[in-house]
């Protein structure tokens, strides 16, 4: 059944890759989702039927509109391609359980939040709220022992993004992290519970990484605004499959002979 259940799951990561890209363009543009069929950002004509098949119909227009000839971003595509992988590596790691209902709506909302990240550096309330609304319940019913987990790890990684912030404006007078990104901490917690602290982690870690080669490079002023909410997007996804075991390496070597 594993194969099987994970080939459907590609197929239903391309399709939904393909909306949430459409959804993290609107967000950017503040244009509602709900309004009308995709269409091309440059001459607005209505996308066909056939040119709307998830990375194929792009690698067949040679990443073109078929109307004006603007150029469509590769990282359509790629968002199609990359949801698609993670819809299956989620569906191998749970198989046929009910864990596939949060987790796959979890690794969707880090992937559309970090489109809009990555456009307005805007996390938006709109979809990162009531994510984290929606998860509570499920990650409590599916794990209840001990039920405050979930809401503890949400509650704390948000705090914990919040006094870093505070921290750091009141040091360096600046703004270096939204409220946003308090908030995606907060959806973090709720789905991933104590695996939420590998998770931070590593973001910080891709944050820092990155930003000090941005810094580096000519032309990167060190003010820089650089999109944090990837980076958490990223480690809460990879912990999502090794958060729990990377906590018990760490326990194991802190403390080796318990």
């Amino acid at each position: 059944m594993t194969p099987l259940l994970v080939a459907i799951a590609v197929v239903y990561g391309l399709i939904i890759g393909s909306f949430l890209n459409a959804w993290a363009w609107r967000l950017a543009n503040d244009e509602s989702i709900w309004r009308g069929r995709s269409h091309c950002t440059a001459c607005g004509v209505q996308i066909r039927a056939y040119d709307n098949i998830p990375v194929v119909s792009w690698l067949v227009l040679r990443g073109k509109c078929r109307d004006c000839g603007a150029p469509i971003h590769w990282r359509y595509p790629a968002g199609e391609a990359l949801t698609a992988v993670l819809f299956g590596l989620v569906a191998a790691y749970d198989g046929l359980s009910w864990w596939l209902v949060p987790h796959l709506v979890f690794v969707s909302v880090m992937i559309l939040v970090s489109q809009v990240d990555l456009d307005i550096q805007i996390i938006p309330d709109v979809v990162i709220l009531p994510a984290a609304a929606v998860g509570l319940p499920l990650m409590i019913w599916l794990d209840h022992d001990p039920w405050w987990e979930w809401p503890v790890a949400g509650v704390g990684a948000a705090l914990f993004l919040w006094a870093i912030a505070f921290v750091y404006q009141r040091v360096r007078h600046m703004e270096g992290m939204g409220l946003g990104d308090v908030k995606m901490a907060l959806c973090m917690g709720v789905y991933l519970g104590a695996a939420v602290i590998p998770a931070l982690f590593l973001g910080f870690v891709g944050g820092a990484v990155v930003g000090v080669g941005l810094m580096m490079s000519k032309g990167t002023d060190a003010k820089a605004a650089v999109p944090f909410g990837p980076f958490l997007a990223a480690g809460a996804v990879a912990c999502l499959f090794v958060g729990r075991w990377l906590i018990e390496a760490y326990l194991g070597l802190a403390l080796p002979d318990r």
